[in-house]
């Protein structure tokens, strides 16, 4: 057979088509010019996006949702902190400060006493405020000294704030709430502001579960 014959046929691209056609359909079936060996290797790879770590975050500015608010979210958080240091539940300094002060920073009252927790000079000094005026110091003068009236009266809410109102010294000559309007009246809002007559004596580790000041005890307490 002469091949010949058949070139100028394929010259004229007659049956080019054709071609084109039995050649992906012998290529498709057969694999010879496709193969393992030849075919270009694809691997897939896992891709994954960086997260960023908001935990300390969240955890630096959490305050569970029951806690009340100042309307100011630095200021809540020098409340929460400060009864965080001293295991006082920051529900309770927040009633005993609107209570005080209504949360201005610079009340001052026609006795002498100053600032957000209202504290007078002598126990201003005598729990280490240096300025009455700064919210952050007024705080945790305050918490140390609520925490510290609530350890003399037993965890009794009651005793201890007739002694923040009247002074220590009132209950224990009345051996109870003195019998002064202003203060029957100061322990009967806070009192029922906060919602509680005890407070657990707490190391700060105990009372951020007790209190449900975290969000995973918050979560399971809540």
């Amino acid at each position: 057979m002469k091949l010949t014959r058949f070139v100028p046929q394929f010259r004229s691209f007659k049956f080019a088509p054709f071609a084109i056609i039995a050649l992906f359909v012998f290529t498709n079936l057969t694999g010879v010019l496709f193969n393992h060996a030849y075919a270009p290797a694809v691997q897939a790879r896992e891709t994954s996006t960086p997260v960023a770590d908001t935990t300390t975050t969240v955890a630096d500015d959490y305050i569970p949702a029951d806690v009340p608010t100042s309307g100011d979210h630095e200021l809540d958080l020098i409340i929460f902190r400060a009864g965080e240091r001293y295991g006082v539940d920051p529900r309770f300094l927040h009633a005993v400060i609107w209570q005080e002060s209504k949360y201005k920073v610079r009340a001052r009252s026609h006795v002498g006493a100053q600032g957000l927790m209202q504290l007078m000079p002598a126990t201003a000094r005598r729990f280490g405020c240096a300025d009455a005026n700064n919210p952050t110091s007024n705080i945790d003068a305050g918490a140390k000294y609520l925490r510290w009236l609530l350890e003399r009266f037993n965890g009794n809410v009651s005793l201890a704030l007739a002694g923040y109102n009247a002074g220590e010294g009132a209950v224990n000559k009345y051996n109870g709430v003195p019998p002064f309007n202003e203060t029957q009246n100061y322990v009967r809002i806070i009192t029922g502001r906060y919602g509680k007559t005890y407070h657990p004596l707490l190391t700060p580790e105990q009372a951020r579960v007790e209190f449900r000041l975290l969000p995973e005890t918050a979560q399971l307490q809540g």
